[in-house]
């Protein structure tokens, strides 16, 4: 997997949440992609590279997440993250975005949208946090773990020996291939985690923070939204299971019947790029 392309530039931006650092290509409306936990805005390096001709894309590192610089008393809940969002558009002078979310950074893109629903001209989401479903029965070890304190001590086990992040005890179930993830890309969202102290803490209190209050209380906004939503789901997610796309599409009046991919799980923008990226496109070319 390529690293983020010659045509991508990284910025930072200040906000009252933080330095919020993100990477952008292209030029035109914007395309705002939003990853979910311990990733960062690498994950959407094919989306950039592949709808900058179309699409100003700009992808956000996530606050506890990538370079973005908080401070230590920081509310990093994926509430607070969605105010981030805001934050950033504001700073940026923009208006309106389609806005495409995965994993926790989905979970994120529906608490803007349902809160900001004026700021959302298309709205994509792939697998991620729903409703109750969240944190997941299957992250619930991954929890338990930053929570009994072992998160630094895993995060370096992963660093020393890519093998461990692509295991199934660990990343390995997010992927088709897990084995076709290179450790520059591992490399890329985990080392940022273990700078220092206080970016590893800064995890910690974004895991600890997990609470479907967060998703649950947006329910009745999310019946009113109106912006044309495309729902692509991976069928093989251990995480959250298809029956949540369709939850989605029976709550969202403004979304379309789910794409399912057959075999895909979590990270397909990343395994299943071009599939992605022409559904996108379609998606934001027709609305």
């Amino acid at each position: 997997m390529s690293s983020l392309s010659t045509f991508t530039t990284t910025h930072r931006v200040e906000t009252p949440s933080g330095r919020i650092s993100y990477a952008a290509a292209g030029a035109g409306p914007v395309a705002l992609f939003v990853h979910g936990v311990v990733l960062n805005k690498h994950l959407w390096r094919h989306q950039l590279d592949g709808l900058s001709d179309i699409r100003r894309c700009i992808a956000v590192d996530l606050l506890a997440h990538g370079d973005t610089e908080i401070t230590p008393n920081q509310n990093v809940s994926v509430t607070a993250n969605a105010t981030m969002l805001k934050e950033v558009l504001d700073a940026l002078n923009i208006d309106q975005v389609d806005l495409v979310g995965n994993d926790s950074g989905g979970g994120i893109a529906q608490i803007f949208a349902a809160l900001n629903p004026e700021r959302v001209r298309t709205l994509t989401l792939t697998n991620c946090d729903t409703h109750d479903n969240w944190p997941p029965e299957a992250f619930k070890p991954f929890v338990d773990m930053v929570k009994a304190g072992g998160l630094r001590d895993t995060l370096e086990a992963m660093l020393a020996d890519k093998a461990i992040f692509r295991s199934p005890g660990a990343l390995g179930p997010a992927y088709e291939q897990p084995e076709t993830v290179t450790d520059e890309d591992i490399e890329t969202y985990l080392r940022p985690l273990v700078r220092s102290e206080q970016r590893t803490r800064d995890l910690q209190r974004f895991v600890m923070a997990f609470d479907n209050k967060h998703t649950r209380v947006i329910k009745p906004q999310l019946h009113q939204l109106q912006a044309p939503t495309l729902i692509v789901w991976g069928t093989d997610d251990v995480y959250f299971p298809v029956t949540w796309a369709h939850w989605l599409a029976d709550t969202i009046p403004g979304a379309k019947p789910p794409v399912e991919l057959e075999g895909a799980r979590i990270f397909f923008p990343e395994e299943r790029a071009g599939e992605f990226n022409r559904l996108l496109r379609d998606h934001l070319l027709t609305t």
